[in-house]
């Protein structure tokens, strides 16, 4: 890492002493070896230019030395003075230059005009790092030119490149989701074979996708990204499932907390979707809208101004969601409550019914603890098939039965206290024993 700065340095006082004193000077590029730092794999595994190289560097240093900008402009400018080609901007309480799009136009191109429109050009439609939301152009104030706007590297990556550990987005305003995670496995998940074998399909997705895409030169017939919806009852194994995927292909799997992304007010909830699939584009994460109704709902007659913008909020939500290359899934309790333009894009739609008897003796196996025993009087037979419910149903009752035997320091699990169980979660429900 240390010929990489060592690099940008030569670069940026080869363009001031071209363009301030006249005098030109050769700097070559530094062989990268992979095995140095994140950021020399990151460089080598993302194949970046020259340039891209040099952009990253320029926002990456102020992290690292503050001072560095600053201190090569005053050698320079040693009497102080106005540099406006250089760009750059102050922070709230960083005391160095903060780049901004200006800087990294100065650097590549120096005065020449042509040069600069070709640089110009770049960084705002070409620039791999730009396009992938690595880096970001933040802060242009309305009317003034847009690289006026500071460059800011991606938290993540930031924090990666310096520590070369992975920073774990926290949800947030910004970002409106939460990583789930799971300590079960799959032998946990007991689902019929028909919605096992559909479930086994995305795994295979996110297994090979790449393979197909890359190796087998498909990526121009096929379009990106994955979309499923789970739909059933709540508590049969919507939210185990992703997580299971994640969990089992190296994926983070956030869930959307669709209170902080739907917004009363015009053109927001399309905002806070942007920052959420900016975000999640090229991490490949797993995408998980729970209750997803209150976003992808069936779009309505257009009555007034409020219906014609929540009509638009679904349009631009089937657009981020087709063009996102990464798995997305919709779960609702009811498959009717989805919009049918939204049916229509997914490549699976895998229904969770409520369990069996069959499914409901193995949930009741698999929930109770082994260390403890169960009252003689307990067939758990006959509670697979006598209380239809769900796994989620299972385990509150399990874990009801399983404090009130430790109150009562009883030696295994009582009757009593399954049955009673079992009547709260019906009363839960609004149902009746």
């Amino acid at each position: 890492m240390k010929l990489l700065f060592e690099y940008f340095f030569n670069r940026l006082d080869a363009r001031l002493s071209l363009e301030l004193k006249k005098e030109s000077k050769v700097v070559d590029f530094p062989k990268i070896k992979p095995q140095n730092s994140f950021l020399e794999r990151f460089i080598i595994d993302e194949t970046l230019n020259e340039n891209e190289v040099l952009l990253l560097l320029l926002v990456l240093v102020p992290h690292i030395k503050p001072n560095f900008l600053s201190t090569i402009i005053s050698d320079y400018f040693p009497a102080g003075g106005e540099f406006p080609e250089f760009g750059g901007v102050k922070g709230k309480n960083h005391r160095g230059i903060l780049p901004t799009g200006e800087t990294a136009v100065y650097i590549l191109a120096g005065n020449d005009l042509k040069k600069r429109f070709e640089a110009i050009k770049w960084i705002q439609l070409e620039n791999k790092l730009i396009k992938s939301n690595v880096i970001d152009i933040v802060g242009a104030e309305r009317g003034e030119p847009l690289l006026s706007g500071q460059l800011v590297l991606d938290a993540e990556y930031l924090h990666l490149f310096i520590t070369e550990t992975v920073l774990k987005p926290k949800m947030s305003s910004n970002f409106p989701a939460q990583l789930i995670e799971t300590g079960l496995v799959w032998e946990d998940l007991i689902l019929n074979k028909k919605t096992l074998d559909q479930i086994k399909e995305i795994e295979i997705w996110l297994n090979y996708n790449d393979i197909l895409l890359q190796d087998w030169k498909m990526k121009s017939k096929i379009k990106p990204g994955f979309r499923v919806m789970f739909y059933g009852p709540s508590g049969t194994g919507k939210t185990l499932t992703a997580n299971l995927l994640g969990k089992y292909t190296n994926r983070d799997v956030y869930r959307v907390d669709l209170s902080l992304v739907v917004s009363k007010f015009i053109g927001e909830t399309e905002k806070n979707l942007s920052k959420l699939f900016n975000k999640a584009e090229n991490k490949d994460w797993i995408l998980f809208f729970d209750e997803a109704d209150a976003l992808f709902g069936k779009r309505t007659n257009v009555r007034d101004a409020h219906d014609k913008y929540a009509n638009q909020e679904v349009s631009y939500l089937l657009q981020r969601i087709e063009s996102h290359p990464g798995l997305v899934i919709l779960a609702s309790n009811f498959k009717g409550n989805i919009d049918t333009a939204f049916s229509r894009r997914f490549q699976c739609m895998i229904e969770f019914e409520l369990p069996s008897a069959t499914e409901r003796l193995e949930l009741w196996k698999n929930n109770l603890p082994k260390t403890v025993s169960i009252e003689a009087s307990v067939s758990l037979e006959e509670l697979a098939k006598k209380y239809e419910i769900t796994g989620a149903n299972i385990v509150n009752i399990v874990q009801h039965a399983c404090l009130k035997t430790i109150a009562g320091k009883h030696k295994c699990i009582q009757k009593d206290h399954i049955l009673d169980g079992i009547k709260k979660e019906y009363q839960k429900e609004g149902k009746s024993l």
